[in-house]
This record gives C-alpha cells, sequence and structure tokens, in this order.
C-alpha cells in the first residue's frame, strides 16, 4: 500500500523501509539556506498574511545531536571510511552550520544506501550552497563508479545579484547503487529552430536533415568497411556494410552533393525527438498563477519529477521521497503508476499532502503512519510539550482550518481560523481554540471574548477531553449567529472534541471556504512505459 508517514525520516526509514525495497529515490532535502519557510494559507481575503505557522526551519547549528550523530556512525555498520571523511570535513569547517548540515545528510544518505535496490537509483536535489560537499559524501556512500550526472535545472529565468553572477540553478545529483540500474531513455520534441536549421530538405518521404553515411577522421581506419562504391571511395571507410549501403540507397535514402560527397537521409517522422540532458531549461518554475502551485515554498514542477520518474523506474515499482514536503513526488508517482513512500517531519506537510492526494485522485488508497487516526494516538500527540502544538496544527487543518500565529508575539486566545462565505460571497471570520488538556467553562468565557474583540461571527473550541455540563452550558449561553442573506441559524460558540471528530461529526457551521489551494484533477498515466533496460549508460 503507498504509505506517508510523519516524522523523522531517519527514524521512519529504519523502522519501516526493508532493505532493497525501494526502486527510486529522489530527495529536495533543505538546502542550508538559513532561511525559515512558512506554508501558504490565505487569508479571509484569499491573500497570504505575513503571520504563518513555519512550515521548516532551514537554518542549521551544531549541537550535541550532531555529535551523537558523528559517535553513531563509528558503529561496526557504517564503513570507517564515512567516518574519516566526516572528520576530514569537520579539520576545515569546524562546528560550523555546513558541517551540522552534513552529518544529518550523511547518515540518511547511508539509510537510502541500504534501502535502495541493488538495479535502483537516487536523485539529490540540491543547490550549489553545499552540493560540492554532497556529491563528496555520496562518492563515498554510493560509489565514485556510480555516479551518473550532476544534472543543472535551471529553476528561474532571471535573478539580480549585483557582485555575482545571477544564481538561476539547482543541482541534482543522479547516483545509482549499481552498473546495473534500470534507464528509460526519454525524447523530447525538437525545437522550431532546430527543426528549421536542420531538417531543411524534403521529398515524398517528408523533412529530412543530411547525416554523415562516410566515417571521418577521428574514427580511424576500417579496412572492412573501405570499399568503392558508385565511383567514391572514402579515406576513412564507410559506416556500414556494403550490403546495407545498396538497400539504403535503393530506398532513395542516400543523397549525393555536388561534389559528389554522399550522405545519409535523416526524415523527420521516424526520429523519436531529442534525448534528455543534463541541463534542464524547458522545464520553468511554477509561477503564482500555475495551477499547480500550492503555495508551498519549495514546491518543484510537476514535469521534472515526470521527467526522473519516467527515466529512472517503471508501472509498479517502489518510489520513496523521504523529504517529501508538498507531495509532488508522490501525486507524479502516483499519476504514472508506480507505488510510493512519502516521508515528512512536519503536520502541516503531511495534512497538505493528503488534501492534495484527494484533490488530485479522489479515489486514491493510502495509509497514514504517524498523524492521529483515534483517540489514543490523539492523545499520544498532545503529551508533550513539543506535541502541544503539534496537537494544535493536526486538529485545526484536519477541520480545513488556518493555523495561526501572532505577528506580535504570543497567539492572543487564537489557534486558527476558519471562514464562511454569506449569499453575497463576503467572508466571515470563525475563531478556533484548541485544548489539549483539562479546561472549564472559563477557558469558553475566554474564547467568547476573543470573538467579541475580534469582530468574528462565533467561536470553535476544538478540545482532546471532553466539556464539562458547566462548559456546555457556558457554551450554549453564547446564543446563535446567521449570516447576511441567510435565515438559519448557527451556535454561536461550539466545543468539538477528538471523539466526535472521529465519529464523523463536524462543528454546525455554515459552509467554510477551504483556506488551502484546491489541487487540480490529475487523470492516471498507466501503460506507456518503454521497456526499462539494464545497465542504461554502460
Amino acid at each position: 500500500m503507498n504509505t506517508l508517514y510523519y516524522g523523522d525520516n531517519l527514524d521512519i526509514m529504519r523502522e519501516y523501509v526493508p532493505d532493497e525495497s525501494v526502486d527510486l529515490i529522489y530527495l529536495d532535502p533543505p538546502f542550508n539556506s538559513k532561511q525559515a519557510y512558512n506554508v501558504i494559507f490565505r487569508d479571509k481575503e484569499g491573500h497570504y498574511p505575513p503571520s504563518q505557522i513555519e512550515a521548516f526551519d532551514d537554518t542549521w547549528h551544531w549541537t550535541d545531536d550532531n555529535e551523537e550523530l558523528l559517535v553513531e556512525l563509528t558503529k561496526s555498520q557504517y564503513p570507517p571510511e564515512l567516518i574519516q571523511m566526516l572528520h576530514a570535513f569537520r579539520s576545515f569547517l569546524g562546528n560550523s552550520d555546513m558541517m551540522s548540515y552534513l552529518v544529518m545528510m550523511a547518515i540518511r544518505l547511508w539509510e537510502m544506501h541500504r534501502v535502495l535496490k541493488p538495479t535502483g537509483s537516487i536523485y539529490l536535489h540540491c543547490d550549489p550552497t553545499a552540493s560540492h560537499y554532497l556529491k563528496i559524501l555520496m562518492d563515498r556512500i554510493f560509489g565514485v563508479k556510480n555516479f551518473r550526472n550532476e544534472i543543472t535545472w535551471k529553476r528561474t529565468s532571471s535573478h539580480s545579484d549585483s557582485k555575482r553572477w545571477g544564481q538561476v540553478h539547482d543541482i541534482l545529483l543522479f547516483f545509482s547503487k549499481s552498473k546495473s540500474f534500470k534507464w528509460n531513455r526519454i525524447y523530447l520534441p525538437y525545437d522550431e529552430k532546430y527543426l528549421a536549421d536542420f531538417y531543411r530538405f524534403k521529398d515524398k518521404r517528408g523533412r529530412y536533415r543530411l547525416d554523415h553515411i562516410i566515417r571521418s577522421a577521428s574514427m580511424g581506419p576500417r579496412p572492412n568497411l573501405t570499399y568503392e562504391y558508385k565511383g567514391y571511395t572514402p579515406e576513412w571507410g564507410w559506416r556500414v556494410v556494403r550490403g546495407k549501403l545498396e538497400a539504403l540507397d535503393k530506398e532513395d535514402r542516400i543523397a549525393w552533393s555536388k561534389t559528389r560527397r554522399p550522405y545519409l537521409k535523416r526524415y523527420l517522422e521516424e526520429q523519436k525527438g531529442k534525448s534528455i540532458n543534463s541541463v534542464i531549461t524547458d522545464i520553468p518554475p511554477l509561477s503564482k498563477q500555475s495551477a499547480e502551485k500550492l503555495g508551498y515554498p519549495t514546491q518543484k514542477p510537476e514535469t521534472l519529477l515526470e521527467r526522473i520518474i519516467k527515466a529512472s523506474s517503471c508501472e509498479g515499482d517502489v518510489v520513496l521521497d523521504p523529504f517529501c514536503g508538498c507531495g509532488t513526488t508522490l501525486a507524479v508517482a502516483e499519476k504514472l503508476g508506480r507505488k510510493w513512500v512519502g516521508i515528512d517531519i512536519t503536520i502541516l506537510a503531511i495534512n497538505l499532502i493528503e488534501k492534495r492526494l484527494r484533490d488530485n485522485f479522489p479515489d486514491v488508497e493510502y495509509d497514514v503512519v504517524g498523524i492521529p487516526c483515534d483517540v489514543p494516538s490523539a492523545e499520544k500527540l498532545a503529551s508533550t510539550r513539543e506535541g502541544k502544538f503539534l496537537f494544535e496544527h493536526w486538529f485545526v487543518i484536519a477541520l480545513g482550518g488556518q493555523p495561526h500565529k501572532s505577528s506580535g508575539g504570543g497567539d492572543k486566545g487564537i489557534d486558527g481560523f476558519l471562514y464562511a462565505r454569506d449569499v453575497k460571497r463576503q467572508t466571515h471570520r470563525i475563531i478556533i481554540s484548541v485544548k489539549g488538556g483539562s479546561y472549564g467553562p472559563a477557558a469558553v468565557r475566554d474564547l467568547k471574548g476573543v470573538v467579541e474583540r475580534e469582530g468574528a461571527a462565533a467561536g470553535l473550541l476544538l478540545a482532546l477531553n471532553p466539556p464539562s455540563t458547566e462548559a456546555k452550558g457556558e457554551a450554549a449561553s453564547a446564543g446563535r449567529f446567521s449570516l447576511p442573506g441567510v435565515a438559519r441559524t448557527y451556535p454561536k460558540v461550539q466545543i468539538l472534541t477528538v471523539a466526535d471528530y472521529f465519529d464523523g461529526l463536524r462543528p454546525d457551521l455554515p459552509d467554510t471556504s477551504e483556506t488551502l489551494k484546491k489541487a487540480p484533477r490529475i487523470k492516471r498515466e498507466k501503460g506507456k512505459d518503454q521497456e526499462l533496460p539494464l545497465n542504461g549508460s554502460d
């Protein structure tokens, strides 16, 4: 079953992903960019408010955790050369942010090597900030001989850098696990300029270009291919045997120049297209207007992932993305008939991916591990100090709401918002407060005060534990509300528990609008793979 995991990918891979069970790995890890990124939720006007819950912080610092990882890498299951390399890095990087990042990546890349099949491949998406260090790590872990390509993706058309060349590209490091790896040759359409420049001739068979039929000096002589044909004997020989040359000439596939030099006719309709190369300039970044753009800050185009997945896997293969972000890899794998495993360390990303998959493929089937699926697992999530905030985020987003982070410090009694629309499509806020522990009527009174202070339409208290009779009475005393043009009234303040949620109950509210963009429907592609030979680049 396709599976989406919430948690640290190091722990998840160790616990759930068996040895040599994955055909293709694509990872787009943090780049050590020293930025904090936010998941973009739209506010009631459809704009992107500055106060956003942080999706992930791509800033690294040396901590005791890094020291512990270095000690772990000295254990017998890891090659001694790996820890030697990391110590060499440390000798000139010191306990720097970059060193912290490399230690984090090293142990995870080792786990990825373990789970990858002998015929599998891995693509690591990074930028020039750390690509050279990561290449050395992968040389050590996957083997120098298994390096296949450094791929350059032109991710933007312009970048204004005042004192250096404009930074417009990312790097993808492509390694296989062995020399026997899956490879499917991908062809792209020719561009119009190329066709105009080269396919300049035409006959009854169609457009064609002239190609060499005789050997060049750089190819060296071949005595067995050196023969006379129609009065022409090439110095270095022909590229085909006489019988093949005669057959081509009989089919009118040989053209003779005015100087009586022979050429082979290459017909456009018989060509598959141009092969993909290591510089990608035909896949633009996602614009704000793109239908697939979900607002996730580091989202990559589906076309880029489609090219990678088609080139290095086939239908039924398992694709792993251990830093799956907003789920582009998983959506494309689903589209192309691959099985998939996605891992992310933020609940926001997991919720976003689930919504995206349901939007893309309404009939999609998958498992989720690590996110609350019943009352006990919700209690477990809320039981720790860190889990308190994760529980809040999970519950708010599970109901289609927008988590809130106050720009002034403190939540001011607001953990999230829902937005309801009236008959004139005007938006009205519903304040959300989340309680992961005990609470009483005072918590309800506080919510009523926040609703009044904010001029909101209503308040919703999401709770782990059931309310007391007094808390229920306090909520009921808030009365009811209605929206302009809507005859029906709704409770002004409501309480919804985790048990209610898993029983299928939802707040009694007007229709609420999604705070996350709806992803477009995607049609699955099956049965379109070419045969994938092994030893693809050898």
